[in-house]
């Protein structure tokens, strides 16, 4: 199988769910190109639009503009996230610092992730909760003035950090926080700092001071790296060819994939080095590669969690042992992921256990044949999608049309850059 030619993934998830939120609080008229079009993205311009701000449609190619009012409205009905855990738990940090009460739910899948760990912080902030499922949704916030907070998070989550700082920025209160293991992806720090909040990391903490305004703006979306991190399997497991993904963001809190692939054996350049918004972005350049297997250290994890699942199935193709070590988080992903994974390697005719938090696969040359069940989870879809592409492979994904989630139209671009291969 050959893969080949040029290719742009989608917009970033993580930076198109960020700037709709802040555009909603800006005063004013902002535009938005690239914003990623799937239904997580939705799932946030839907609620901004019930909590008073305008919010154009998301389609692919347009501009999004989003019309603020300074502040959040109370809203009329229930929030539905619907599968969207960062809309969710971003939200909450917003609302927080909003005197009325707003309730939020989701699809099953979100229903049953944890919210505590978001809870918990706000609450300290001064938040008021009313949990009607335990430690998830649905629940009712009303927020009102904050207090600052200096908080020591349980795990190490960009959508925890997240809530913290947008709760400072809109309560106008200094926040600090440390993450226990690594560094999570660090969007929102970077788009504060655009807006003129002072964000400083010192000894492990990070402090924001509310010496910012959200004002109006304008911003092109970088395409997301965990969508390219796909694609990038599929050149890696390509028999000849080339694959350059172009535009992607190559913020380092998101690139880890990048360097374990590098100890893997692939050889993946960076072109067309530019910066925006304070986000890095680049061209990536992928040929196939002989893979070896490696150890995936727990402080490396927050910087490819969402990538586990590409590099699970990676590692099944390769020469001898990988081992990613603490990574009993993907257990409450949209799906338990790190069973799944393990399960479905397992189905598929490769070797894989989740042996307590820890995911150990082993590398074989049996062609994978066999079925996959996603649960819905949008990552195990595409990650196994991919490793049918080996030559030979026959992979009966469940639920290939949930990759819609995060990567629309993900089983044409697959196809195209293999150029229509018999997989």
């Amino acid at each position: 199988m050959k893969v080949a030619g040029s290719v742009k993934v989608p917009g970033d998830k993580s930076i198109t769910h960020r700037v709709l939120l802040l555009a909603a609080l800006a005063q004013g008229s902002s535009s938005i190109g690239g914003a990623l079009t799937s239904l997580d993205a939705r799932s946030t311009a839907r609620i901004l639009r019930q909590l008073g701000a305008r919010v154009s449609p998301l389609r692919a190619g347009s501009i999004t503009r989003v019309e603020g009012q300074g502040r959040l409205q109370a809203p009329e009905g229930v929030l539905d996230c619907g599968n969207s855990g960062t809309t969710t738990r971003l939200t909450l940090g917003l609302l927080a610092a909003h005197d009325f009460p707003a309730t939020l739910t989701g699809d099953r899948s979100l229903r049953r992730r944890p919210m505590r760990r978001v809870t918990d912080p706000l609450t300290a902030m001064g938040a008021w909760f009313s949990e009607g499922n335990g430690d998830g949704l649905p629940l009712t916030i009303r927020g009102g003035p904050l207090r600052p907070l200096r908080y020591e998070m349980p795990v190490s989550s960009a959508q925890i950090k997240s809530a913290i700082l947008l709760a400072g920025l809109a309560g106008e209160v200094e926040v600090s926080l440390r993450e226990p293991h690594g560094r999570s992806r660090d969007h929102t720090e970077r788009l504060l700092r655009a807006f003129g909040y002072d964000v400083a990391e010192s000894h492990g903490w990070i402090t924001s001071k509310p010496s910012g305004r959200v004002e109006p703006f304008q911003i092109e979306v970088p395409g997301d790296p965990s969508s390219a991190a796909f694609l990038v399997g599929a050149a890696i497991l390509g028999q000849a060819g080339t694959l350059r993904i172009a535009d992607v963001g190559v913020n380092p809190t998101r690139t880890g994939f990048l360097r374990v692939l590098a100890r893997m054996g692939s050889e993946i350049t960076i072109e067309n080095q530019s910066e925006r918004f304070g986000e890095p972005v680049g061209d990536l350049i992928v040929s196939p590669a002989a893979l070896r297997g490696t150890e995936v250290l727990a402080e490396e994890v927050p910087g490819l969690i969402d990538e586990i699942p590409m590099l699970a199935v990676l590692a099944s193709r390769a020469e001898g042992l990988t081992t990613f070590r603490q990574v009993g988080e993907l257990r409450v992903k949209e799906s338990d992921r790190l069973g799944l994974l393990a399960e479905n390697l397992r189905a598929v005719g490769a070797r894989a256990e989740a042996e307590g938090d820890d995911l150990v696969v082993e590398g074989t040359e049996r062609v994978p044949v066999g079925p996959v069940r996603t649960a819905g989870d949008h990552r195990l879809a595409m990650a196994f999608a991919v490793l049918g592409t080996v030559p030979g492979a026959h992979i009966d994904v469940d639920d290939l049309a949930c990759a819609a989630v995060s990567f629309p139209g993900f089983p044409e671009t697959l196809q195209q850059i293999a150029g229509g291969a018999d997989r």
